[in-house]
């Protein structure tokens, strides 16, 4: 099979589903702001081999929750968005803020890289999450997409610090 198909010559592709609409629909924004948060968490996970499997997990509910977000109606071939991986991030983010110092100041992305590239997925994450919201699907397995984003962000930022801590490099606070 060809990767090409030639099918979006036009500036359209297909949601899930199979309706044609404009690749600068709201719709293929959003998921394509996921997509792109997918990749950056691969970036990741090749350079923390510790949170790899974590990262896995966080990166199969994204490609589900990114085909929910790429269907317009109800999809019974779809699994449903498992709402419990909200707790699972919740878990992860308390195991690591209990390991390090509490924060003081708000943060400004630095050294190491690792920790910078978690910064960077987490803005994604957010611009991820802001056009999700736009979208004001109401559908109970977007919604639960939206939270799993919500906490995502707060999963990245944590992460970052933690990568800090782990290789004991000061964190770069901003202070006024």
């Amino acid at each position: 099979m060809a990767i090409y198909t030639k099918k979006g010559d036009s500036g359209e592709t297909s949601l899930v589903g199979g309706e044609r609409v404009s690749k600068a629909s709201d719709r293929v924004n959003a998921y394509g702001d996921i997509d792109e948060l997918i990749s950056w968490l691969g970036y990741i996970r090749s350079s923390l081999t510790c949170q790899s499997d974590f990262l896995r997990n966080v990166q199969c509910a994204l490609m589900n929750g990114s085909a929910w977000v790429a269907s317009q109606g109800d999809c019974p071939k779809l699994a449903p968005f498992d709402a419990t991986q909200v707790k699972v991030l919740e878990q992860e983010i308390d195991r690591m803020t209990s390991e390090m110092p509490k924060q003081t100041a708000f943060i400004l992305p630095s050294a190491p890289q690792s920790a910078s590239v978690c910064h960077i997925a987490r803005t994604v994450c957010r611009r991820a999450e802001r056009s999700t919201i736009g979208l004001n699907d109401g559908r109970e397995n977007v919604q639960n997409v939206v939270k799993y984003l919500n906490r995502l962000s707060d999963y990245l930022f944590t992460l970052g610090r933690y990568c800090c801590y782990k290789e004991n490099i000061a964190e770069d606070f901003w202070l006024v």
